[in-house]
């Protein structure tokens, strides 16, 4: 697009990193919408950020905006005279520019507004004082003698300098006294006094000669490469963490990364605490020796190219590591002095719920909870013993001084103290991985004792949440429970295991999480409903199977055949308001009398009548593709039901699949619709049966196709 190229650099003091992101793309939302308000066409929009300084290039501006008319809808004729000059001094016209216009049969008048054409550089000069009071900072502040007023500028951090040029010319505004110029500042250590920019194609080049590199991802790359290459040069291997390139980046405007040393003797303590404390206390990445354990090094990201090459910036950020160390090491040897089972007493002082006790009980009830799951055979391999030991330590860490300070490291921690007391691997690793699996990529529990004890977590918060109707609403879900029910759910996947759910409520709940997982997994969302709608099951792992049969069986021609046949009978049989056979025997008062029944004394009972009226002969000779067709569901009929029986679901769908070429040929050479009552009735019943096998595995009629 031609056009011409706007630079706009807001100038303040250092910017949270964390805040910068957000900033970016609220400076380019908020000048597209001055813009389009404007009516000025905008092209490419690139911005950057620094601690000090946003800024915007915005390509292929136009010079003007184009002249436009509007027309603008008045009082009716006949009106008083005060509304109507109202509306002319609001349009901006007098009386005799005014015309008439038939509205609904009344005559209306009508103002035509012509807004000429407008500069560009006119326009960006009133949108950048509107951008800057409008930008909605997390967090913001006053400052100077105009602070005292509430109606002053608010900003993240004081503002001191608004660069905006529009081709090579300035862009004239001002806000709260600071006035546009061509001048910026260059970095704080590495350049004094102002640079002066000429516009859009010499802003970048000209702050990296005075040390700025004023793209946030070329100093990610810078940092990322940088960092790596440090730590190569030391013969280690840098422990890779996206989250801190982004936020070093936000924190220097010319990026050095170096490596340090800390004391060898801290290594004793948990290498994830000495990760955290590197990383969360003072930004630093850590490293791996060659046989991937972590090493005595830090790499920091220095925001200077010092003279001595960093040495003296090494030795001062050791320090404070060290001291950083000295306090977890501190915490590592006092939390160690007191037993799990000790600490585990205190959890009586800390409130789970207010109708849910204390976290103890909750700690009570999850380890009843685990020994029943492993005595119940839903988990297999696990000494019950352990597995309640485990439950009654796994909070334990929760009032240890480590996590106090690191809440990040709960469970791990605890299984860390575990070990250290010589509890047995089994009970350490429980309490380390029982909140696993935390988020969608986070690895599920496979241990026996470990799984015992995760699901018993989840399941306890989930029924105790449930009992006191504490359920996710909408979009929120302040316990957690949506992230607990798919951790339930991974995990019974993942382990195969048989976990009936009785509460109704519960229930609807998991297969509501189940069908999002399934979706997500690309899963068809109607052969999920098309399971699901059969009701009466609360075994998530055959739920799935079956789900994953129905979705292989659909990809056959048989498949989408008997779908296209199944259809043809259900809308003859809904038509003709048919229940058949089954649907009158079963009816049990439901709103819809075709549902399986749920009670397995009256389906036994139903199943009886239905041979009963089966053995009795037609009153007429059916036809060969009738006859066909009754022979293979008498066939397919009970091999379908004894392969769902046996949980066998692809040879279910392979029952089904033997129907498919009976009910075609019978809709080919069969009148359902016989002026004969008797063979209309046998054949509506045939047509119900034929339906009724099909629900048994799936109820298709929730498939598309």
């Amino acid at each position: 697009m031609s056009g011409t190229d706007f630079l706009l650099e807001l100038r303040c003091e250092e910017i949270p990193a964390r805040m910068q992101a957000g900033a970016r793309a609220d400076l380019e939302r908020l000048f597209r919408a001055e813009m389009d308000a404007a009516g000025v066409q905008v092209g490419a929009i690139t911005v950057w950020s620094t601690p000090r300084r946003l800024a915007l290039i915005a390509r292929g501006l136009p010079q003007a905006t184009e002249a436009v008319s509007e027309e603008a809808k008045g009082p009716p004729e006949g009106a008083p005279d005060a509304a109507i000059d109202g509306f002319c001094r609001k349009a901006g016209v007098t009386r005799d520019q005014l015309t008439l216009r038939e509205v609904k049969g009344r005559n209306t008048y009508f103002a035509v507004i012509d807004k000429p054409g407008r500069a560009t550089r006119d326009v960006l000069a009133e949108a950048i004082p509107a951008i800057v009071r409008a930008f909605p900072w997390p967090k913001s502040m006053r400052w100077g003698e105009a602070s005292l007023s509430t109606e002053s500028l608010r900003w993240v951090r004081p503002l001191s300098g608004i660069v905006a040029i529009f081709g090579e010319d300035l862009v004239q505004c001002a806000v709260s006294g600071i006035a546009s110029t061509y001048a910026t500042m260059g970095h704080r250590f590495h350049h004094d006094g102002p640079i002066t920019i000429g516009g859009a194609h010499d802003y970048a080049e000209k702050l990296r000669a005075c040390h700025v590199i004023v793209d946030h991802a070329e100093r990610q790359d810078m940092i990322r490469a940088g960092a790596a290459k440090a730590a190569a040069d030391a013969g280690l291997t840098l422990v890779e963490d996206e989250g801190l390139v982004i936020e070093n980046a936000g924190l220097t405007e010319w990026p050095v990364p170096l490596l340090g040393r800390f004391d060898e003797a801290f290594l004793d303590v948990p290498p994830e605490v000495i990760q955290l404390t590197a990383r969360t206390n003072q930004k630093y990445f850590v490293c791996h020796d060659a046989d991937g354990k972590l090493a005595n090094a830090f790499v920091c990201t220095a925001n200077i190219e010092a003279a001595d090459g960093g040495a003296r910036i090494v030795d001062g950020n050791r320090k404070v590591l060290a001291a950083r160390l000295s306090d977890a090491r501190f915490f590592w040897e006092q939390d160690r002095k007191t037993s799990l089972e000790s600490h585990a007493k205190k959890l009586e002082r800390i409130t789970f719920h207010e109708k849910l006790g204390t976290v103890a009980d909750k700690v009570e009830r999850v380890a009843r909870l685990a020994r029943w799951l492993v005595e119940k055979g839903v988990v297999n391999g696990a000494d019950p013993d352990q597995a309640e030991q485990a439950a009654q330590l796994a909070k334990a860490d929760l009032v240890t001084e480590m996590v106090g300070e690191f809440p990040e490291l709960q469970g791990l921690m605890g299984g860390y103290y575990a070990r250290a007391e010589g509890l047995p691997d089994a009970v350490a690793d429980a309490i380390r991985d029982h909140y696993k699996p935390v988020g969608q990529g986070d690895e599920v529990p496979t241990a026996p004792v470990t799984v015992a004890v995760s699901l018993a977590d989840k399941l306890d918060t989930l029924r105790s949440f449930f009992a006191i109707d504490e359920k996710p609403t909408g979009s929120k879900d302040p316990f957690a429970l949506r992230r607990a029910a798919l951790g339930v759910i991974r995990i019974v996947q993942e382990n195969g295991l048989r976990l009936p759910i009785a509460e109704g409520d519960l229930l609807d709940f998991f297969a509501d999480r189940l069908k999002v997982q399934q979706r997500e997994a690309g899963v068809r969302h109607d052969l999920i409903d098309a399971v699901f709608a059969l009701g009466n099951e609360d075994d998530l792992v055959r739920l799935l199977a079956r789900v994953k049969a129905l979705q292989e069986f659909m990809k056959t021609d048989d498949g989408a055949n008997l779908l296209a046949g199944y259809k043809r009978a259900a809308n003859i049989l809904r038509k003709e308001d048919w229940l058949g056979l089954e649907g009158e025997i079963a009816r049990t008062g439901e709103e819809d009398p075709l549902a399986l029944v749920d009670d397995p004394d009256l389906k036994a009972v139903v199943d009886a009548k239905m041979a009963q009226a089966r053995a009795k002969e037609l009153s007429y000779t059916p036809e060969p593709a009738e006859k066909a067709l009754i022979e293979a569901l008498d066939k397919a009929g009970p091999t379908a039901a004894a392969a769902v029986e046996a949980e066998d679901f692809a040879a279910a769908m392979g029952a089904l699949a033997s129907l498919r070429a009976p009910i075609d040929a019978f809709f080919d050479s069969v009148t359902v619709n016989d002026a004969d009552p008797a063979k209309r009735a046998g054949r509506l019943d045939l047509l119900a049966r034929f339906r009724d096998a099909v629900h048994r595995v799936a109820d298709f009629s929730r498939i598309e196709g």
